[in-house]
């Protein structure tokens, strides 16, 4: 089958982050960032190919389809945690406690420190079918 140049692109999975709607700016990128880097590092198939410019430099690759990117309540943010621990989706976090570290042995520490149920989480990031990952986000609005 010959694919056209110009076809639009469908996904039957899903790359979302949820964050905690009274973060800070500067706290949304953050923890973004280090949320995705978790995705990436996990699932390398989801990382497209190298970029490359017109004149020949070479880039780093990307995810190879969107990151949308949602906020909710801290209690959206429990609901959506407990939804992908039950569907066993695999997922990364980011608690407030992890503002006052600085590497990554002590954010580990951080979160090994406290129980499941009692996560002051500000961030998740998940990649999974695209309605498991709705279901689990069922609540949460796109980050304006």
């Amino acid at each position: 089958m010959e694919r056209v140049e110009n076809e639009q692109i469908r996904f039957d999975t899903k790359i979302a982050v949820l964050l905690r709607d009274d973060l800070a700016t500067w706290q949304r990128l953050n923890v973004t960032a280090f949320l995705v880097s978790g995705l990436a590092a996990t699932n390398p198939g989801l990382v497209g190919l190298p970029y490359e410019d017109a004149d020949g430099t070479q880039y780093l690759p990307m995810f190879g389809q969107p990151v949308l990117v949602f906020e909710g309540s801290k209690e959206q943010m429990a609901i959506s945690h407990t939804r992908a621990l039950g569907r066993e989706l695999p997922h990364s976090i980011f608690t407030a406690d992890l503002f006052a570290t600085g590497n990554d042995r002590d954010n580990r520490a951080a979160v090994k420190a406290v129980g499941q149920g009692q996560l002051d989480l500000v961030g998740l990031a998940l990649h999974g079918p695209k309605n498991a990952v709705d279901k689990v986000l069922k609540g949460s609005r796109m980050h304006p």
